[in-house]
């Protein structure tokens, strides 16, 4: 039975939203996908979005993005977290003030916890809702990025200040039903402040058809991928967490198993580190790393690839880029994670987290299905297609505007 035609909320009147986005916005990654779709699905219901952001990051067109000023002695940072990232939050919190002044907003949309509490003060001082953006844990992410040791003095003070943020807003999204437990169990936020909006992905932008396979065959090419050989595609942050050297040492376990699989690896920082990691594995030749990809490029590269990969362990972040997968009709083998089982359902391949031989076994069994491969990603596509849509997004969340500005 077709999905039933999706319910549009009812008309409300457009709203001045001022959004605290403590990134370096927009990068092509990440929460960064997931501020700049809920932008532009707000914008096309008529609502004025004003992002506060830091002072690099690409400016998108048609969006209104007021920047910080540079740090006088740290110009230049790299993407993710940085021991700088007080000092930035300092001039973000003086230019969301002054922004916020000159907009009025009638409601304060903090991304991450950084934004939440600049937020906060901005819709204290305003007498105006705040809406917190939740996609992951605090301090959860700073033990996964290896800034915060879990038995160490700091951890109980930042669970502390994690735990007063969680309180400040009036309403709060979370990019997974698993963030949505962990705030009513571990910080006791009431159940009817939660509102789970898991990320969505563009049907449009994302759509396998527009790709003529002469012109897929070129980019292979380009890129230096032998034709016929099977593609494994990996589009995310390159980072430890997200399982970066797992996807090598399995790359090293398929060849030595014989199979001529080759792993498209997109996505930045430290491209060179694990390109030096790879070549100690022995898979230089088995593993291409583009790189920065644009989000405007990143179907075109995506459509190359016959199985797609996530070896994330985070329990609370969201996983935005196993969406575009599925969008790209593309079966997934991932690790076998609540985030991964919300979005996949029984339509996943899992491996065991942490078990990098299950996941090369996942890997090599699907490479040689190519029947299934098709099967599951038919049906991904239909599931993401019904579920995970940014228009239905934008519905929910001027809804939610709606009610906490008319609770005023």
């Amino acid at each position: 039975m077709p999905d039933p035609e999706p319910r549009r909320a009812a008309p409300h009147r457009p709203l001045r939203v001022l959004m605290v986005a403590p990134t370096s916005f927009f990068k092509d990654y990440g929460g960064h996908i997931r501020i700049l779709e809920e932008t532009l699905a707000l914008q096309a219901l008529g609502h004025q979005v004003t992002i506060v952001t830091y002072y690099k990051g690409d400016n998108m067109p048609g969006l209104d993005i007021r920047r910080t000023s540079a740090l006088p002695y740290h110009a230049e940072y790299d993407v993710g977290s940085s021991r700088h990232k007080l000092a930035f939050d300092t001039y973000l919190a003086a230019t969301t003030l002054a922004v916020g002044r000159r907009v009025w907003p009638d409601v304060v949309h903090g991304h991450m916890h950084e934004g939440a509490l600049i937020g906060g003060a901005l819709a204290r001082l305003l007498r105006v809702p705040l809406l917190f953006d939740f996609q992951g844990g605090l301090t959860a992410e700073m033990i996964d990025h290896g800034f915060l040791n879990p038995d160490g003095r700091v951890y109980p003070w930042a669970r502390r200040l994690e735990k007063f943020i969680c309180h400040l807003p009036q309403a709060i999204l979370t990019s997974s039903l698993r963030a949505a437990d962990l705030l009513r169990r571990e910080f006791s936020v009431p159940a009817e402040r939660i509102h789970p909006l898991p990320d969505c992905v563009d049907l449009d932008r994302f759509d396998p058809g527009q790709f003529t396979e002469e012109a897929k065959n070129a980019l292979r090419q380009k890129l230096g991928i032998p034709l016929g050989r099977p593609i494994v595609a990996y589009l995310g942050l390159l980072a430890d967490y997200q399982g970066i050297p797992q996807l090598i040492e399995a790359a090293a376990r398929l060849k030595l198993a014989g199979e001529d699989a080759h792993f498209l690896v997109m996505g930045y920082p430290r491209v060179e580190e694990y390109r030096a990691l790879a070549t100690a594995w022995q898979v230089a030749d088995r593993v291409t790393f583009t790189g920065r990809v644009e989000y405007r490029d990143a179907p075109f590269y995506l459509s190359l690839g016959d199985v797609a990969v996530s070896a994330k362990v985070s329990a609370t972040e969201g996983s935005g880029k196993v969406l575009n997968y599925m969008a790209m009709s593309q079966p997934v083998v991932a690790y076998d994670t609540p985030v991964h089982r919300e979005y996949l359902a029984d339509l996943g391949v899992y491996a065991p987290a942490g078990d990098v031989a299950c996941l090369a076994a996942c890997l090599q069994e699907l490479i040689h299905n190519p029947q299934r491969c098709h099967c599951l990603g038919q049906k991904l596509r239909q599931r993401v297609a019904g579920r995970y849509n940014w228009q239905q997004a934008g519905e929910q969340i001027t809804g939610i505007y709606a009610r906490l500005v008319g609770g005023r």
